[in-house]
């Protein structure tokens, strides 16, 4: 400030917690989710650990490491990015190189049910059949 006093911080925590120092492109070495082995892994592909990948924990590299242990019960590609407050694409490779190694399950959704509306406009119908806290249903268009 003016009198050379620093500002004061906001209180409270960070809400984006630290960012990472290490650049994605490290973590993957180099390599992109696109990498010519067919298309990349779509965001909504579930995720799961295989007991190998559970037993080799201790080996593995920190980021590899948390994906595995945080896919100790299904999640998405997006999911563990989120979580892990990784890049999409470094979740995406390094996913990839831990199915390889038998570390992860992974659960391609059908792209032909993917793009369907019904399923959309049915989670949206049940979204509204749900009743707010005062118990009243959501008015529908």
């Amino acid at each position: 400030m003016a009198d050379g006093t620093p500002p004061p911080r906001p209180s409270g925590p960070d809400p984006a917690g630290f960012a990472s120092a290490v650049r994605p492109f490290l973590l993957t070495a180099g390599r992109v989710a696109d990498g010519g082995d067919g298309p990349s892994l779509p965001v909504e592909t579930q995720v799961v650990a295989t007991a190998e990948g559970l037993d080799a924990l201790d080996r593995l590299s920190f980021e590899q490491h948390d994906i595995v242990a945080v896919c100790r019960i299904p999640q998405s590609l997006a999911e563990i990015a989120a979580r892990l407050r990784l890049h999409l694409n470094v979740v995406r490779v390094l996913a990839e190189d831990l199915r390889a190694a038998g570390h992860l399950t992974v659960h391609v959704p059908d792209s032909g049910v993917v793009h369907d509306a019904s399923v959309l406009r049915r989670v949206i119908d049940g979204l509204r059949a749900i009743p707010d806290a005062r118990g009243v249903l959501s008015d529908s268009d």
